[in-house]
């Protein structure tokens, strides 16, 4: 039997190097100085008499030892979050710490009006918000980095449970004149002036979805980084986009000369959902918050 086993902290600090590629960046990461990250890790490597980092000055190598321990090493601080969910699990629901993952096709038309009454209704839950793109929310939400996400389905996020609070329909963006009549058939937009969403926004798929054009896949204009910089370009007649009903409620198109109309589709629309890891000791938890934000929306 093993006598002196890894530490928990010793696992978090290799874990976060592998992620960053950079000591830097790791220790940045975990809160500590390079110095404490670095002494941490080599003692770990003396512990089990192996090398798991090759180090030099320009690259941060990992052995085939040090890869295959990192892998086992999530498994292990997943397992140990588990235990702490457990315990948040028999606490009264919607009280102390929650992170959440909110992307940016939401966050900035949902949060704002529904944060204030949620605070309001749940004063002692502290809830830790994190906007980032639906791949990275996935990615976060199943190492750990948060509890749960606020996503758009659908979207391929691996081994999830959800809640749908609300669907949202997908209209067509365009300068005025550009289309004409009440509606716009998919037929109608032309691939070459389609703006798009950058890769790893989840509206980029719908999008392309909604349009059901495989073709626009390879030859759509793939340019914004986010809904107010697609909206300008549109405002500028540089062509046309695909923006959620509800950031126009919120006042997107506002100080813009842009129209919006309903898309003739079946898929144009998607599914404003609260999502969690699949088995999540916190699943009541989770489910009463989604309800709260139906109710409070």
């Amino acid at each position: 039997m093993t006598t002196f086993l890894p530490t928990l902290r010793q696992l978090q600090y290799l874990v976060a190097l592998h992620d960053h590629g950079h000591f830097g960046r790791a220790a940045e990461s975990c809160f500590i100085t390079q110095s404490t990250l670095s002494a941490s890790l080599r003692e770990l490597e003396t512990l089990l008499g192996s090398t798991l980092v090759e180090r030099s000055r320009r690259v941060t190598r990992f052995t085939p030892l040090g890869s295959r321990i990192v892998t086992k090493a999530r498994q292990v601080l997943r397992s140990a979050e588990e235990l702490a969910e457990m315990a948040e699990a028999e606490r009264e629901p919607l009280t102390g710490e929650l992170r959440m993952a909110v992307i940016p096709t939401i966050a900035p038309f949902l949060l704002p009006p529904l944060l204030p009454r949620l605070r309001a209704a749940h004063p002692s839950l502290k809830l830790f918000l994190r906007e980032e793109p639906s791949g990275a929310a996935c990615d976060g939400l199943h190492r750990g980095a948060v509890d749960c996400a606020l996503l758009a389905l659908p979207f391929e996020c691996g081994e999830i449970a959800h809640e749908v609070l609300f669907e949202d329909r997908l209209l067509v963006a365009s300068s005025p004149g550009e289309l004409s009549g009440d509606e716009v058939r998919a037929d109608e937009i032309s691939a070459s002036r389609l703006l798009l969403l950058e890769d790893g926004h989840c509206l980029k798929d719908h999008a392309l979805a909604a349009c059901n054009r495989p073709e626009m896949r390879a030859s759509a204009m793939m340019l914004g980084t986010s809904l107010h910089t697609l909206v300008q370009m549109v405002d500028n007649g540089l062509g046309l986009t695909l923006v959620p009903q509800m950031a126009v409620a919120a006042g997107l198109l506002e100080g813009t000369g842009v129209e919006v109309r309903p898309l003739v589709s079946d898929q144009a629309n998607r599914d404003i959902a609260l999502i969690w890891r699949q088995g999540s000791p916190r699943e009541a938890e989770f489910r009463l918050l989604a309800d709260e934000l139906k109710r409070l929306r």
